[in-house]
């Protein structure tokens, strides 16, 4: 009777360990090596329990109360949603997506889930709008001026290293290609903190970007930089950088999170410059 209390004992102990949101989240990284390994079907499992912990975790409170539960859910939906669409199931990822997008609209992880589902759909798509009621520097021109412009936007944040390493590739791009018909974009938003500040105000932040702009970016030819948390929900911009090319005509032809050598970036741009203006339609119409 003693042994079978204390194997009672030890498993509850076991639960409640599986149950906390550290271990919650590391099994959700799990998940993403057994990913990265291609062990698929050891990854998808992973992932659903992390899924259905933290199901039983927020029974009660909100998702973004804590920082490891958020993580572990949007690592979760990811693990899923790529097993599902290498595995020839892509129809399914994108319903995976969507449900959880309507699910957790709101909260944290929302970017990343938007992330997941534009890799799998938004290239061949029109570029979504832009929302531009705050910038850094010189006030972006409407979206309806990108029309016959190729437009690489280019998601960064002032805390990011692979944001500035990315800034002279891009920068070298834009004054070679320019005067080509490339427009450059690269929104950022604010996060509530800095490297000097740990709470600042907004227009403390603000003021922040602007020095980091100013030393990393400023060489970047013409960069408008709108200034909005909805512009990396919509286009799913977790990863920073994040970069978009879309054509003359305004439809996305490259969808990357992440870095991406110049060379690659070139290749994904040049194409599109070759094309002729005279075949842009005109504003308005699709």
């Amino acid at each position: 009777m003693v042994a079978v209390c204390e194997i009672q004992t030890a498993t509850a102990q076991f639960r409640n360990r599986e149950d906390t949101p550290e271990a919650i989240e590391a099994l959700s990284e799990r998940a993403r090596e057994d990913l990265s390994s291609r062990k698929l079907e050891e990854a998808y499992q992973e992932a659903q329990r992390v899924e259905n912990l933290c199901e039983a975790a927020l029974k009660g409170r909100k998702l973004d109360q804590e920082p490891q539960l958020p993580l572990a859910l949007g690592a979760a939906y990811e693990v899923e949603a790529q097993v599902l669409a290498e595995t020839n199931r892509r129809s399914e990822a994108v319903e995976l997506l969507n449900s959880a997008l309507r699910k957790w609209r709101g909260t944290s992880i929302v970017a990343r889930l938007q992330k997941n589902l534009n890799v799998l759909t938004l290239e061949g798509k029109p570029m979504p709008a832009l929302r531009e009621s705050e910038w850094i520097g010189a006030k972006p021109a409407p979206q309806s001026a990108l029309r016959g412009k190729v437009v690489l936007l280019f998601f960064w944040a002032h805390w990011c290293a692979d944001c500035k390493a990315e800034a002279p590739v891009i920068a070298e791009l834009g004054a070679e290609l320019e005067s080509k018909g490339l427009e450059i974009i690269g929104p950022t938003k604010l996060y509530g903190y800095t490297a000097e500040d740990d709470h600042p105000t907004p227009a403390q932040e603000k003021a922040y970007i602007e020095k980091v702009y100013e030393r990393f970016y400023s060489k970047i030819p013409n960069l408008q930089i709108p200034v909005s948390d909805e512009n990396f929900d919509r286009y799913g911009a977790s990863t920073t950088p994040t970069i978009v090319v879309a054509d003359r005509q305004g439809i996305v032809r490259l969808y990357h999170p992440g870095v991406l050598d110049e060379s690659a970036l070139r290749a994904a741009i040049e194409p599109l410059l070759q094309t002729s203006t005279a075949h842009v339609r005109p504003s308005g119409k699709r």
